[in-house]
C-alpha cells in the first residue's frame, strides 16, 4: 500500500494531461465518508456540481471516476474503447442473480446464450401480444383508485410498484402476484428492496465484514426469498404443461442459435429475478416521476389529457392507440431525462486512454456514467436543462439530439433488453389513468424527496384521483371492458361531477374554492365558510381550486379566492387555471354562477392580479355567469383581510341575497358568538402538517451594537428536505411572548390554563382538544393582525360605554384608514376601549390563523446539503398605534431561538429565474443587494467559492452591496473578502451613513451607475442580473437600468423614450434579470 493511498490521495499527472479532480480523502477509507448511506445520489450530485464534469473517488481497494457531461459520456459509450463490467452495487447484485443478463461479465457464456434466446421474445409482435394482459393489470389499478374515492391519498410509488410487478410477472411468466387484492405487497417485493439497498451499501462499508454480521444474515435471507419465489414460478410452469408463448416459455424451450444450447434452470432462475428486479423497479419509478412532474406542470398535464381525449375518446384503449400518443411518449422521455430511475452505470477502459484528450484513465479503472446529471447538461439542453419540458422530446426534436445525449436504458449491446415492454406498459397506464381521472397532489407543497435502492423513486409522494365525466366506479368498469355503461343517475349539475346539492334546513348550498401558497387566501375562504350560515348558505365544499378542475357545480354559487405570484397561479390552483384558460367550448360552463376575489402584490406591475382577473374573465367566456363584481386587494400596500371583508359585506353577500332570495341571521352577525370555550387541565399537543421540525444549530448577531439588528441562524433541515441556492425557507412562527402575555392579561387567564375549543362553525383552530391557552394564542392565531371594519363593529356592539361605542363606530367608518396605517390590532383596541366586554371565543374567531413567513436561504447545499442558514433583520420599533413596541412576528421568533431549539419549517422553491445559471463557466452574474437582501447572494457566492476551491473555472461575478458603514453592518465581510481572494466575486460596496468611504456613493443604484462600463461588459458576455432588497432598492435599480438602456440605445444612434426603455427592461424580467423584493 502506497503512502499516497494511506493519506487518501494520489498524484497521477502525466505530461500534457489534466489531473482529474478529487475530494480530499481520509487514511485507509479514502472518500467513503463523502457518500450518504441513505441517498447516495445527493452526494454524487453535490460532488458533480462542485468538481465539474469529472472527478475521482477513492475507496479501499478500488477507484471510480464519475463523468457527468455529455461530451465525456459520448466517449464512454464507445464500446470499442470501453466495456461494461459489473462493479460496485451491480457486482454485489451478482450475489443474488449471478450471471443474469444485467450482471454478467463479458467472458461469461450464459449472457450470450440468454441474450440470443430472449431477443425474439422482446420483438414487436411479442410485445403487442402482451397488450391484453397489460390492460388487465392496468384495469385493476384503475378500479382500485376509482373505488378509493376522491379524498383518499394514493401512495403513488407503491401502487405503481404493484402495477409493474404484476404486469411483468403476468406477461412474462404467467404468474399472478395479485398485488391489488392484498393489503401488503408480496414478500418478494420487500426482500428485493432490502436486497438492492444492501447491495448498494456493501461497496461503501468502511469496516471489516464481521462488523456487518446482522446485515449479512438479512442479505442472505432476502436472496433466499428471491430465489425461492423464482424457483416456485419455474416449477409451476414445468408441472402445468402450459402452452403459453411468453418469456418463460422462451427460456425453457428456446435454443441458442449460435451454440445450440438451452438455458439451464439456474440461469432461468437468475434471469427471472433479474427481469422482476429491473422491470418493476424502473417502470414504477418512471410512472411515479411522470405523475409528479405532470402535477407540477399543469400545461403538460392538460396537453396530455387532451391528447388522450382526442385519440382515444371515451372508449376502451386498444393496441393501435399506443403509437398514436406522441405527447405521452414525450412526457415519458422527458421524465427519463430529468428523473431517470437509473442514475448511473459503469464501464471500464479496455486500455489506458485519454478522455476528451486530456484526462488520463487506466485500463480496468471503473468509469461511472452519471447519466442523470449528464441529462441536464446545458451544452445539449440549454439554460433550462433542469426544467421539465416535454416539447423538447417530441419526435422531431428528440431525433435531432446529439448521439448518446439520452441514455436512460443503458448503452449498446448491454442496453436494456426490455425497453419495448416497459414503453408499451407505461404509455398504456398513463393513457388509461388520464382518460378516466383528474388528479391533484394530496399535498400541493410537496417537494420531491427520493428513496434510493438500485434505482430511485419519489418518497412520500401522494395524490388524489377524481373520476371524470361524472362516472361511478361501476360505469367505469363497463367502460374499461368496452361494454355499454349502466344508466346510473348522472344529474349533470356539475361539469363531470354528479355530487348532490342537498343541505339541511332552508340554507342554500355554496362552494368555496381557494388558490393559496402562504395561507392567506385559504384563510379568507374559511372566513366565507364561517360567515355563510349568517347569510342563509351552507358550504358543501371548501377546497383548493385544483379539486374543481373540470368539475364546477352548476346547482350552487361558487366563490373563488386566489392569489397571483409574479403572474403565476398558486401551487394548488395551477391545474384549474390551465383548464379554464384553454376551454374551447364556449358553452361548457353554462349554468355555473361564480364570484372571484383576488390577492396580488403591486411590485409585479406587469402581472398584478393576473390570475384572479384571468379566472374571472375565462369563466364568463366559457358560459359562466358572474354573480358579483370581482374583488381585489394589494397585500403590498393594504390589508387583505380588511379589503376582503369590505368586498364580502358590501358586494358578495348582497349579490347572493338578491339572486337566491336568502335572508340573514341577524342574531349571529357580530362575531361575538364565534367559538365556545371550556377550561380543563390535561396537557396535549398538536402539530401543523405542512411543515416539519428543523433544529437550530447556531445563531449569531452580524451587526455592531447600536445598529439595527441583523442576525444569522443555521438550521439542520428535516431529513427529507433539499434545496438550491436562492430558494426560500418557510417558517411557521410563534407570536412574541410579550404579545401573548398582553392577551392573557386582558382575558385574566392563568399561565397554565388549558382550553378546549368547540363550535359548529368552520375554524382553522384545533377543536375538541384540550390545549394550553399559551399554545393557542402563541402558535395558532395572528395576534398583531390589524383590525378590520367588521372586527371594530363587533367591538362597538360589545362596548358598554356609549362614548366608546360611538368612538369605535367612527373608527370603523370614516377613521378606518388610520387603523390600517397604524396597524392597530384588535388587542390594541381592547386595551384602549376598556368597556368592551368581549368573550375569548369571539376574540379568537376574529383572528386569522398563523401563517408561514418565507425567508431567502443564505447558504448553498455545496456547503452543507443538510443545513441551511437564514440572514434576517429584527423588526422592532415603536408601535404606530401607540401601544408599546411593534414586534415583527417571525423575526422576533427567530431572534428568540437558541442552539438546540426546534422550529417548524419547509423549503419552498423560488422562481426558476432566481437561481445561478446552469452554465456557470460561461455566464457571468451581477448581484445587487442592500442589508439582509444579501441573503440569497451569500448562497450564490458560497456555491461559486466551493466550485472554485474544487478547481472549476467560472465566469465573473460582481456583487454590489449597500449597508450603513464599514465594520458596523457590513454583513459577512470576512467571508466576502476570502471569496474575493479566490476569484469567486468582485465586491463593490456603498455606505449610506459613510459615503466618503465608498467614493461618495450612498446607495447601490449610485454604484450601478458608477460601474456602468463593467456592467455593460458583463452584460455583453450574457450576464444574468439579480436584485434583492426593499422596494426602494428595487425601484432605484430599475430607474438606473432604464437610464442605462436609454444611453445604450443612444450610442447606437437610436432615441427611445423612458416609457419604451421601461418596457424593454420589463420584457427582460426572468430572462436576463430576476428580482426578489420585499417590503
Amino acid at each position: 500500500m502506497s503512502i499516497e493511498w494511506f493519506l487518501g490521495r494520489t498524484d497521477e499527472t502525466m505530461s500534457g494531461t489534466t489531473p482529474i479532480p478529487e475530494p480530499p480523502g481520509l487514511p485507509f477509507i479514502g472518500n467513503l465518508t463523502e457518500i450518504e448511506r441513505e441517498l447516495p445520489l445527493r452526494s454524487f450530485t453535490s460532488l458533480a456540481e462542485k468538481y465539474g464534469e469529472i472527478f475521482r473517488l477513492r475507496r479501499p481497494g478500488s477507484n471510480v471516476v464519475i463523468c457527468s457531461s455529455h461530451r465525456l459520456i459520448d466517449e464512454l459509450c464507445d464500446e470499442k474503447r470501453f466495456v461494461k463490467i459489473p462493479r460496485g452495487a451491480l457486482e454485489e447484485v451478482r450475489n443474488g442473480v449471478h450471471d443474469g443478463l444485467f450482471t454478467a461479465r463479458p467472458e461469461e457464456p450464459n449472457w450470450g446464450i440468454a441474450h440470443r434466446v430472449l431477443m425474439p421474445a422482446f420483438g414487436p409482435m411479442s410485445i403487442r401480444g402482451m397488450f391484453d394482459e397489460m390492460h388487465d393489470v392496468a384495469t385493476q389499478l384503475t378500479m382500485k383508485w376509482a373505488r378509493y374515492g376522491p379524498e383518499h391519498p394514493i401512495d403513488v410509488a407503491e401502487d405503481f410498484t404493484r402495477l409493474a410487478l404484476d404486469t411483468l410477472a403476468l406477461c412474462s411468466m404467467g404468474y399472478r402476484f395479485n398485488s391489488y387484492y392484498t393489503t401488503e405487497l408480496h414478500p418478494f417485493v420487500a426482500a428485493m428492496g432490502d436486497f438492492l439497498t444492501e447491495s448498494g451499501n456493501r461497496p461503501r462499508r468502511p469496516m471489516p465484514s464481521w462488523f456487518y454480521r446482522k446485515e449479512d444474515a438479512k442479505y442472505v435471507e432476502d436472496i433466499g426469498m428471491l430465489r425461492k419465489t423464482a424457483e416456485g414460478v419455474l416449477e409451476e410452469r414445468k408441472s402445468s404443461k402450459s402452452t403459453r408463448k411468453d418469456l418463460l416459455d422462451a427460456m425453457l424451450n428456446g435454443v441458442d442459435p449460435k451454440t445450440g444450447q438451452h438455458m439451464s434452470d439456474q440461469s432461468i432462475i437468475d434471469n427471472l429475478i433479474t427481469f422482476l428486479i429491473a422491470g418493476h423497479e424502473t417502470t414504477s419509478g418512471l410512472l411515479s416521476f411522470s405523475f409528479y412532474e405532470l402535477l407540477k406542470h399543469p400545461d403538460a398535464y392538460r396537453k396530455a389529457q387532451e391528447e388522450v381525449d382526442t385519440v382515444i375518446g371515451k372508449g376502451p384503449i386498444t393496441i393501435e392507440h399506443i403509437s398514436k400518443l406522441p405527447y405521452i411518449a414525450a412526457i415519458l422521455r422527458e421524465t427519463l431525462r430529468v428523473d431517470s430511475p437509473i442514475t448511473m452505470f459503469s464501464v471500464i477502459p479496455r486500455e489506458d486512454t485519454l478522455l476528451a484528450g486530456q484526462y488520463h484513465v487506466s485500463k480496468d479503472e471503473a468509469m461511472a456514467l452519471f447519466v442523470q446529471k449528464a441529462h441536464q447538461d446545458p451544452a445539449v439542453y440549454g439554460d433550462d436543462a433542469q426544467e421539465f419540458k416535454p416539447e423538447r422530446m417530441l419526435d422531431e426534436d428528440f431525433n435531432k439530439l446529439p448521439k448518446n445525449a439520452w441514455k436512460p436504458f443503458g448503452n449498446g449491446l448491454r442496453g436494456c433488453i426490455g425497453r419495448p415492454f416497459a414503453w408499451q406498459e407505461a404509455i398504456l397506464a398513463m393513457a388509461m389513468l388520464l382518460q378516466n381521472f383528474n388528479f391533484v397532489a394530496h399535498d400541493p407543497t410537496y417537494r420531491l424527496a427520493l428513496k434510493q435502492t438500485l434505482t430511485i423513486k419519489p418518497k412520500g409522494f401522494q395524490m388524489r384521483a377524481t373520476l371524470r365525466d361524472g362516472l361511478t366506479p361501476t360505469q367505469l368498469e363497463h367502460r374499461l371492458a368496452g361494454k355499454a355503461m349502466p344508466q346510473e343517475a348522472v344529474n349533470g349539475k356539475a361539469i363531470g361531477d354528479s355530487g348532490s346539492s342537498a343541505v339541511g334546513g332552508n340554507e342554500k348550498p355554496i362552494t368555496v374554492l381557494y388558490g393559496s401558497n402562504s395561507g392567506t387566501c385559504e384563510s379568507l375562504a374559511q372566513r366565507v365558510a364561517s360567515d355563510a350560515p349568517n347569510h342563509g348558505f351552507k358550504v358543501t365544499k371548501i377546497n383548493s381550486m385544483d379539486t374543481a378542475q373540470g368539475a364546477l357545480p352548476k346547482n350552487q354559487p361558487v366563490v373563488i379566492i386566489t392569489a397571483s405570484f409574479e403572474g403565476q397561479p398558486p401551487d394548488n390552483a395551477a391545474h384549474f387555471v390551465s383548464w379554464v384558460e384553454n376551454i374551447k367550448d364556449k358553452t361548457l360552463l353554462d349554468g355555473v354562477k361564480y364570484a372571484v376575489f383576488g390577492v396580488g402584490h403591486h411590485d409585479w406591475v406587469q402581472t398584478f392580479h393576473r390570475i384572479p382577473k384571468l379566472v374571472d374573465s375565462k369563466l364568463e367566456e366559457a358560459g359562466g355567469a358572474r354573480i358579483a363584481d370581482i374583488g381585489l386587494t394589494d397585500v403590498g400596500s393594504g390589508d387583505a383581510f380588511a379589503d376582503f371583508e369590505t368586498w364580502e359585506d358590501g358586494v358578495l353577500w348582497p349579490a347572493l341575497k338578491k339572486r337566491y332570495g336568502t335572508s340573514e341571521d341577524v342574531s349571529n352577525t357580530s362575531q361575538a358568538t364565534g367559538l365556545s370555550i371550556s377550561i380543563s387541565s390535561p396537557r396535549t399537543s398538536t402539530l401543523r402538517q405542512d411543515v416539519m421540525d428543523g433544529l437550530v444549530v447556531e445563531t449569531r448577531t452580524l451587526t455592531a451594537p447600536g445598529e439595527p439588528v441583523k442576525k444569522h441562524i443555521e438550521i439542520a433541515l428535516p431529513s427529507e428536505e433539499t434545496y438550491r441556492a436562492g430558494d426560500y425557507l418557510a417558517v411557521l412562527p410563534v407570536n412574541p411572548k410579550q404579545t401573548v402575555e398582553r392577551a392573557m392579561r386582558y382575558f385574566h387567564l392563568p399561565w397554565d390554563v388549558h382550553i378546549t375549543i368547540g363550535g359548529s362553525g368552520m375554524t382553522s383552530l384545533p377543536t375538541n382538544t384540550s390545549l394550553p391557552v399559551q399554545n393557542i394564542l402563541g402558535a395558532y392565531v395572528e395576534l398583531s393582525q390589524p383590525a378590520t371594519r367588521r372586527n371594530i363593529n363587533a367591538l362597538a356592539a360589545a362596548a358598554k360605554d356609549d362614548k366608546e361605542r360611538e368612538a369605535l363606530e367612527k373608527l370603523a367608518d370614516e377613521s378606518y384608514e388610520g387603523v390600517a396605517a397604524k396597524r392597530t390590532s384588535i388587542l390594541d383596541l381592547l386595551e384602549e376601549y376598556t368597556s368592551v366586554d368581549l368573550p375569548l371565543g369571539a376574540f379568537l374567531a376574529m383572528l386569522p390563523p398563523m401563517r408561514v413567513r418565507q425567508y431567502s436561504i443564505s447558504s448553498s447545499p455545496l456547503w452543507n446539503p443538510t443545513h441551511a442558514t437564514l440572514t434576517f433583520s429584527l423588526l422592532e420599533a415603536p408601535s404606530k398605534s401607540g401601544h408599546g413596541k411593534y414586534l415583527g412576528v417571525a423575526s422576533s421568533y427567530l431572534d428568540s431561538l437558541a442552539p438546540g431549539d426546534k422550529l417548524h419549517i419547509s423549503v419552498r422553491q423560488s422562481h426558476a429565474a432566481f437561481h445561478l445559471p446552469q452554465d456557470v463557466e460561461n455566464t457571468p452574474i451581477i448581484c445587487i443587494a442592500a442589508g439582509s437582501g444579501l441573503a440569497p447572494f451569500r448562497g450564490f457566492l458560497q456555491e461559486r467559492a466551493a466550485m472554485m476551491t474544487a478547481g472549476r473555472k467560472l465566469a465573473p461575478a460582481l456583487l454590489i452591496f449597500g449597508c450603513r458603514a464599514p465594520e458596523r453592518d457590513d454583513l459577512y465581510a470576512d467571508e466576502l473578502a476570502e471569496w474575493e481572494r479566490l476569484g469567486a466575486v468582485t465586491v463593490k460596496r456603498t455606505y449610506s451613513r459613510a459615503p466618503e468611504k465608498s467614493g461618495g456613493l450612498k446607495y447601490v443604484q449610485d454604484m450601478l451607475r458608477e460601474e456602468r462600463k463593467e456592467i455593460g461588459r458583463l452584460w455583453e458576455m450574457g450576464a444574468k442580473l439579480f436584485v434583492c432588497g426593499s422596494r426602494a432598492v428595487g425601484e432605484g435599480v430599475k430607474d438606473v437600468a432604464v437610464e442605462l438602456i436609454i444611453m445604450g440605445e443612444k450610442k447606437k444612434g437610436k432615441e427611445i423614450s423612458e416609457e419604451e426603455a421601461r418596457k424593454l427592461w420589463e420584457d427582460m424580467r426572468n430572462a436576463r434579470y430576476a428580482t426578489d423584493v420585499f417590503d
